[in-house]
């Protein structure tokens, strides 16, 4: 017996290429529209990944650091996707929701975390 597969699946080649490129545009603006935060670290984003070219003596540690800011926007779309699928099934209040945002919060702080030591690594050494 053949799984069912959604009437959205299918599309191949140019056309599969273009949905996914307009479906990862609306996602986005999604977050930079409803998200505090993300519009927040895009701010933040546009203002280190330049000085990431500046301050970085190497191609390798330019790209140290600006991947470590794009992971913040990575985790943090991911959180908020989260949450939006969390709060579109319930808006009350249950430990495992409960779990499940703080978790998504935490991987930002690790993320942010993790921007900081890199930064600090490649440029205090």
């Amino acid at each position: 017996m053949s799984e069912p597969t959604s009437p959205f699946k299918g599309k191949t080649g140019l056309r599969r290429i273009l949905n996914a490129a307009g479906y990862s545009w609306a996602g986005l603006a999604a977050a930079f529209k409803h998200e505090d935060a993300f519009r927040q670290e895009v701010f933040l984003a546009l203002v280190l990944i330049p000085l990431a070219l500046i301050l970085g003596d190497t191609g390798v540690e330019r790209a140290l650091m600006i991947a470590a800011v794009l992971f913040i926007l990575i985790v943090e779309l991911l959180n908020s996707a989260v949450e939006a699928a969390v709060d579109r099934i319930s808006l009350e209040h249950h430990l495992l929701i409960k779990r499940a945002k703080d978790m998504g919060s935490a991987a930002v702080m690790i993320a942010l975390i993790n921007l900081v030591a890199v930064w600090a690594l490649l440029l205090l050494n």
